[in-house]
């Protein structure tokens, strides 16, 4: 499917639910709309994979009847069935029964069946507890099929979700239902949600450019990044994942450059965006072997993974993207000063916890990996705790480029903001500064970058290249000269340059026009006299 099929697709499925979710909240319809994608996606897989499997014993079934082959199946070979999911575990790892299957539910929606809300609920619930090997409870925990948002009544509801779910199937029929195109869909309609919600978008949707950046960046050879882009990541981090559409896009463009990642790992504390980003990791074709989602706080540092004390044992990621809640308010506690995570740089202020997740994802940063974090630009100059951090990472030469963005990008806030990449190995002991605040294009709501815009960027960071109000290496030297002031225009500024003015220069020229006049005058005036008229 090309890409303008895959965005028209996303288009019919955001129509669709603008059309249905009527007085809903933007934020609870997606739910739903996200959720039941999420189930059509995962019967047409088993089924394709099913079929493949049974081989020339997979039913056919005339046109006009609308049972579901595997149910036919299941009927005809109860005593297979065990052995038979057994296989499927291993083969696609998970099961779906028939009755659960999004063409039995569709179904059940064309024809107003009574029994699709309990169906559907029973349908999330064996999904959640039984479809994997690994459980991925509470998956569906915050869809409410109950909901009054859906009808007063169980029957109204009923017939709420009838209409959804067939218009959904009607919506995607004639589209392909490959991991590519509905993984591509299930983002679009997140960034159309996300756009919608304002500020809470925040929580979970970093803007597809902004991945890129971060993505490209952290994807070339920490060492030589000219060198082009590494082959093989083992470990890639984002612990502020949110709908983990960061890590997606890190994970598409390492196989778009011939490049491999090995397991993907996301910390996310918001529930439902929680849900939201193990779905978005299924939907793209990943298995659930190859991705680990926590939900937990990451300031608190919950995730055990990350509390082995032992050093020789600490885990450690060839690459981490940060997209954190910017400027946070956190408490630390006494003990917090002490964590392994803060212990070197010092806690971060309780006004702004933005240096709390960059030490945090940094301590975990391998010796040869990349860290890109997009973070507000008080971060480069506030003074106090944050300077002390900003200090102690600049003498250890751990901060190499410090790049500055547009205003208005982001559809939770409408500050400029930038990004810092971080190295424990350092080659340069300078700091190259990119100052791409005026490279955007206008938009009504959002400020965008053009691919052209993203290259430059890219391309500038990849070799290092300074251009006169674009980028600038800085030596140490300066910046300490400046109190480890990282402010982007201290270095690099985009103003147009003062014309000096040389007033000697302009006295002189300014007498030379006075005489010239003066000469044009009294000749004037010598013919004024022989007409016998009044001189000037």
């Amino acid at each position: 499917m090309t890409q303008k099929e895959q965005l028209q697709l996303g288009k019919t499925l955001w129509n669709i639910a603008d059309d249905l979710r009527g007085a809903m909240n933007a934020d609870d319809f997606r739910d739903y709309m996200l959720s039941f994608l999420f189930l059509r996606y995962l019967s047409y897989n088993y089924e394709e994979a099913t079929k493949k499997e049974l081989g020339k014993d997979y039913p056919q079934l005339a046109e006009t009847d609308k049972r579901t082959p595997l149910s036919v199946w299941y009927g005809l070979n109860s005593e297979e069935i065990v052995e038979f999911e057994k296989q499927m575990r291993r083969k696609v790892h998970y099961v779906i029964q028939p009755k659960f299957l999004w063409s039995t539910i569709s179904e059940m929606a064309r024809t107003q069946d009574q029994d699709l809300l309990v169906t559907l609920e029973a349908g999330f619930r064996y999904i959640e507890n039984e479809s994997f090997e690994s459980a991925f409870q509470g998956l569906f925990s915050e869809i409410n099929l109950n909901s009054e948002k859906l009808g007063k009544t169980n029957t109204e509801r009923n017939k709420q979700l009838c209409t959804i779910i067939q218009k959904i199937s009607e919506g995607i029929a004639d589209f392909s239902a490959d991991s590519d195109t509905l993984g591509d869909a299930y983002e679009y309609l997140i960034g159309q949600f996300a756009a919608g919600s304002g500020k809470k978008a925040g929580e979970f949707y970093t803007p597809q450019q902004m991945s890129t950046i971060l993505s490209k960046i952290v994807l070339l050879d920490s060492q030589d990044p000219s060198a082009g882009f590494r082959k093989r990541l083992e470990k890639i981090l984002d612990v502020t994942c949110g709908s983990g559409s960061l890590l997606l896009n890190l994970r598409t463009r390492a196989k778009e450059n011939g490049g491999y990642v090995g397991k993907i790992y996301g910390q996310e504390k918001n529930i439902t965006t929680y849900n939201l980003a193990r779905m978005n990791m299924l939907l793209h074709g990943m298995k659930d072997t190859e991705f680990e989602i926590f939900h937990g706080d990451t300031l608190l540092n919950q995730w055990h993974l990350f509390n082995e004390m032992n050093p020789s044992k600490k885990i450690e990621f060839d690459a981490i993207v940060l997209n954190p809640p910017f400027s946070l308010s956190w408490e630390p506690n006494d003990t917090m000063a002490e964590d392994f995570r803060f212990k070197s740089h010092g806690l971060a202020p309780k006004s702004a916890a933005d240096f709390a997740f960059l030490l945090h994802g940094f301590h975990f940063l391998a010796k040869e990996g990349t860290m890109a974090i997009i973070l507000p630009h008080g971060v480069l100059f506030r003074g106090g705790a944050e300077k002390r951090i900003r200090t102690k990472l600049l003498k250890d030469n751990h901060i190499d480029t410090v790049i500055g963005l547009p205003s208005n990008l982001f559809y939770s806030t409408g500050i400029p903001v930038c990004i810092l990449v971080l190295k424990k190995c350092k080659k340069q002991d300078d700091v190259l500064f990119i100052n791409a605040s005026e490279q955007f294009e206008k938009g009504k709501r959002q400020n965008t970058l053009s691919q052209e815009h993203l290259d430059e960027i890219i391309s500038t960071y990849q070799f290092r290249t300074e251009k006169e109000k674009y980028s600038r290496k800085v030596s140490m030297e300066e910046i300490e000269k400046n109190g480890y002031n990282l402010n982007i225009s201290r270095y690099v500024s985009t103003s147009a340059d003062e014309i000096q003015i040389d007033l000697k220069d302009v006295n002189t020229r300014l007498a030379s026009i006075n005489q010239t006049l003066q000469t044009s005058t009294d000749k004037h005036n010598e013919y004024l006299k022989e007409l016998g008229l009044d001189l000037i």
